[in-house]
């Protein structure tokens, strides 16, 4: 099968970056407006603070799994169609929250809008990829990280704002609302046809096409460079959006004593993600996506320090940090999973996002153990031991990137 370049259009170019920047506003913000309710969940459904914790975890472990999937269904039958589609019906789904009438159903639901979630993250980059000039790319691909922040910093703080003064089924209907006009917005600003490249027809048999998905993600999951992209996105999603929603349970009990409103304010600290986010490209070409990961890994570190010295301060501080530090990790893996896919880019962006998510969703359980035991300060123990095999995993990383330029000077 071959592929001949497609023509770009400038004017199609933009509007594609600004529908899929806001459609993954619209994602993270139906993801993540629960982290920001957290204490208003736990006392609606009768649950401890703990445990509604497990709402923003059930989504994820949903959500990274439905996006082996988008990647196979796109490259069967397009980029835009399963975008659209899934799009609609997760502004749909927030019906569902309304009516939810215990724990049980509330996850059941959200369960749903995991799957439902994964389209515009296991596609944007991939189509991004295809319908862009390759000047356009990491641009493109900076200012998407960018408004995958604003998304999270607007669902967590819209969240608290409505666990503070609303009711659950009114903040859930809002949630609705919000949804609906953010997914319309994105379906007119899609351009109507994309730019296919060309490629030679030829009938394939069922198994043929299945071997074909099972061989575009094995050619990716062979790579050991990939691979341990993968391991690294996942590692540091692990810590960083669970260190969030335990930070909140601590900051809501003594001595500090703050509201549920003023403890999701601590989101804002997504700020410095978002702003080394949109820089990440400039510094990735001008010193190397290794350099920044080690950057990224120390800052990190530094951050999640910081927050033992236990006042407010210190803690914003280390958040702000550790924020910077784990959005450089994200732009700089997302990059070099987009750049090194030469072939099933959906498939490779797919896989990384699986591991990505598949982290989020573990940490909130593997934390939880630390909390128990010796609350925030076991929090920063369980988040060091796993910025320790992050470390080992970029120290990997680097030696089979040595290893390729030997073996290319050898040639």
């Amino acid at each position: 099968m071959t592929e001949l370049a497609p023509t770009y259009r400038t004017d199609a170019q933009t509007r594609l970056i600004w529908a899929l920047c806001i459609a993954s506003v619209v994602i993270y913000i139906n993801l993540y407006t629960v982290q920001g309710m957290l204490p208003s969940i736990a006392e609606h459904f009768d649950v401890s603070g703990a445990q509604a914790t497990l709402v923003l975890s059930v989504t994820s472990f949903t959500l990274a799994f439905s996006l082996l999937f988008y990647a196979v269904l796109s490259d069967r039958v397009g980029r835009l169609a399963p975008i659209v589609v899934s799009l609609w019906l997760l502004a749909a789904s927030n019906i569902l929250l309304i009516f939810a009438q215990n724990f049980d159903e509330l996850v059941w639901v959200r369960l749903l809008q995991g799957g439902l979630l994964a389209a515009v993250p296991a596609i944007s980059m991939a189509y991004f990829k295809e319908q862009l000039a390759p000047s356009f790319m990491l641009k493109a691909a900076a200012v998407y990280i960018m408004a995958n922040s604003i998304g999270g910093i607007a669902g967590r703080i819209f969240g608290g704002l409505m666990a503070q003064y609303l009711t659950w089924q009114a903040s859930m209907g809002l949630v609705f609302l919000v949804s609906l006009m953010g997914v319309a917005l994105v379906t007119y600003l899609l351009p109507r046809r994309e730019i296919k490249p060309a490629r030679i027809q030829q009938k394939v048999s069922l198994f043929r096409k299945i071997k074909q998905d099972v061989d575009g993600f094995w050619f990716h999951l062979s790579d050991p460079q990939m691979r341990l992209a993968y391991i690294i996105g996942g590692l540091a999603f692990m810590m960083m959006v669970n260190q969030f929603s335990f930070i909140q349970l601590h900051l809501m009990a003594d001595p500090y004593g703050v509201s549920r409103f003023q403890a999701t304010l601590i989101f804002l600290c997504y700020s410095s993600g978002t702003f080394a986010s949109y820089l990440s490209a400039k510094w990735i070409m001008r010193f190397g996506s290794m350099s920044i990961f080690r950057v990224a890994l120390c800052l990190m570190v530094a951050g999640t320090l910081l927050t033992l010295f236990d006042t407010l301060v210190a803690i914003v501080a280390g958040f702000l940090i550790s924020a910077c530090g784990f959005f450089l990790t994200h732009s700089c893996c997302n990059s070099f999973v987009a750049m090194r896919a030469t072939g099933h880019r959906a498939k490779a962006t797919s896989l990384y996002l699986c591991c990505y998510y598949l982290g989020a969703a573990l940490g909130g359980p593997y934390l939880m153990i630390f909390w128990h035991k010796a609350h925030w300060a076991g929090v920063v123990m369980g988040s060091l031991s796993l910025l320790a095999l992050l470390m080992l995993t970029l120290w990997r990383l680097g030696v089979h990137q040595h290893g390729s330029v030997i073996l290319l000077t050898k040639k």
